[in-house]
């Protein structure tokens, strides 16, 4: 089978009769709903997910088109496995696809969230799930790695982005930006594909400045109980100019939340991070969990519409550019560059994930499977989870 090409992606959505339209709507929402009521395991078990869902089931697009708009979602902040869900739907189902897709993602973990946020308040503690967490994190960690070696043997597509993807883990390990690493990968490779147009180029060279958005809003004065104002607009603030890991998102939430205006308590920040690491889809539902804390239900909605709010707005900025950028042989050759640098993030990312989720004989043995089942006979991600999952929780 090849995974290059998705013949029914051929077919643009906006040459589609009504009804093809209607279809296409309904099975984006169908699908990420799905996604985002199983999607454990953080942005890189999510973008696992999609490509076992999308491009290889589904064939919605093309291996090289997913690793474009995962490259594109890298280099814009907020959640990158949200906005990536947001360009595919918006590939796919055009506008309403757009909203469709981020809203379906982000819905079903909202609502997760918000339950545990009930239980948090009334009873003073977090429901234990260490259990079912415990068999899915292997399976996690087994369709992480599928998918690595799947979208790996597109993104290294020469001697150059090979060496690319390899000096952005060890500089990363090193300790330099993840952002700073992505630009200077497009940039390296750029550079090397268009070595022999260099000198008559300065018309053409265009970068993307991933720092030039949505400008800091400005402070509010401390105040012990936050308005629903407040609350929206350093909500906004945070999905405007956040990028990196769950641990950046601590940093913002600290400051603003705890130390500048008191409203929620250090323990209380600790817990609501990690209900957003524990429950499926995006880690960006913890805002969910501080929104309730500070005022109910209308502050869950408001903190949660703030902070996914810019993702929206960025991906349908860009989106319209990323077909033109590959059309350009300078840009082309920095989309490669930064997707073989955001595999080599990923996989970063995922030895973390194997080193806190291979934990004894049992869950190498879970992952073991799950690699098997993966690789050689093709069971959807969907229903690894679930097994994982339910295993986990008759053991716990």
């Amino acid at each position: 089978m090849n995974e290059h090409h998705a013949p029914d992606q051929e077919i643009a959505y906006r040459d589609l009769d009504p009804a093809e339209r209607r279809a296409r709507q309904k099975e984006v929402a169908a699908v990420f709903l799905k996604l985002g009521t199983i999607a454990f395991g953080g942005p890189a078990a999510h973008i696992a997910m999609m490509d076992d869902e999308l491009v290889k089931k589904r064939k919605w697009l093309s291996r090289d088109q997913f690793l474009d708009l995962l490259g594109a979602s890298n280099l814009i902040p907020g959640p990158n496995s949200t906005e990536l869900a947001i360009h595919i739907g918006y590939q796919r189902a055009g506008w309403l696809g757009l909203l469709l897709a981020g809203s379906c993602f982000i819905v079903p973990a909202m609502l997760i969230v918000l339950l545990f946020a009930v239980m948090y308040t009334a009873f003073g503690t977090v429901p234990a799930v260490g259990s079912i967490l415990y068999g899915i994190k292997p399976v996690i960690f087994a369709i992480v790695l599928q998918a690595l070696w799947g979208l790996g043997r597109s993104a290294v597509k020469n001697v150059s982005t090979g060496i690319a993807g390899a000096a952005v883990v060890v500089l990363t390990l090193l300790g330099l930006n993840e952002i700073l690493l992505l630009a200077l990968a497009g940039l390296g490779v750029m550079l090397i594909y268009n070595r022999h147009r260099i000198g008559n180029a300065s018309a053409s060279l265009f970068l993307p400045l991933p720092g030039l958005y949505m400008a800091d809003l400005p402070e509010k004065a401390a105040q012990s109980a936050m308005s629903l104002s407040a609350l929206f607009f350093t909500f906004l603030k945070i999905g405007s100019v956040l990028y990196g890991s769950g641990y950046v998102l601590l940093a913002f939430l600290q400051t603003d939340f705890v130390d500048r205006t008191g409203a929620i308590t250090a323990q209380q920040l600790l817990d609501s991070v990690a209900i957003g690491q524990f429950t499926p889809g995006p880690v960006f539902t913890t805002a969910t969990f501080i929104g309730y804390l500070i005022d109910g239900v209308p502050g869950a909605l408001l903190a949660t519409l703030a902070i996914f709010l810019p993702a929206f707005v960025f991906v349908a900025l860009t989106h319209r550019l990323i077909a033109k950028l590959r059309r350009s042989p300078w840009m082309s050759g920095f989309l490669d560059g930064v997707n073989v640098a955001s595999l080599a993030l990923m996989g970063l990312v995922s030895w973390k994930l194997g080193y806190t989720a291979l934990v004894d004989g049992l869950t190498v043995g879970l992952a073991a499977v799950a690699l098997l089942l993966v690789f050689r006979l093709k069971i959807n991600s969907a229903w690894l989870v679930l097994g994982g999952g339910l295993i986990g929780f008759l053991l716990g």
